[in-house]
């Protein structure tokens, strides 16, 4: 592997986790939310990381196949889904959103759960951070030995 492919490898990573961080600041600022635009209470969001391929050119395949290299090179967002898992209801009666018989829904976040992703996420980023210096010393270096 070469220093360009993993300063791309690095760069991929803190973009999915840096929006990643942004779907779950989304979900733990929306955890009281009983009415959103679409109707409804605010519905917890889910980011879904993928490997990202090489490109895909018949030459790229080969070579990669030929030098025993992954195919991969990094990470995505596959896709932001809407976690499924059923809502918090209350029973408040005096709340406006509250249905006939009192209950309201809330949504189904929950803001520990959340915090922890938060760290995990943080994490990852950093570890990225760390993985770029890592490679940017190591450029400098070569520079200095090339002056040497």
């Amino acid at each position: 592997m070469n220093l360009i492919k993993s300063l791309g490898i690095s760069a991929s990573g803190l973009s999915a986790e840096r929006l990643r961080m942004d779907v779950i600041s989304s979900n733990i600022a929306n955890a009281n939310s009983t009415q959103t635009v679409r109707g409804g209470p605010y519905r917890r969001r889910v980011a879904i990381l993928a490997p990202q391929k090489n490109a895909a050119s018949f030459k790229n395949v080969l070579r990669d196949s030929l030098q025993n290299t992954p195919p991969y090179s990094g990470v995505r967002v596959a896709s932001i889904i809407e976690d499924s898992s059923p809502l918090k209801r209350v029973y408040d009666p005096e709340h406006p959103h509250a249905s006939a018989d009192g209950y309201v829904e809330y949504p189904n976040v929950d803001v520990m759960k959340e915090m922890v992703e938060l760290i995990t996420a943080s994490r990852a980023y950093e570890a990225n951070i760390t993985s770029l210096n890592s490679t940017k010393n190591m450029f400098l270096k070569t520079l200095e030995i090339g002056r040497a």
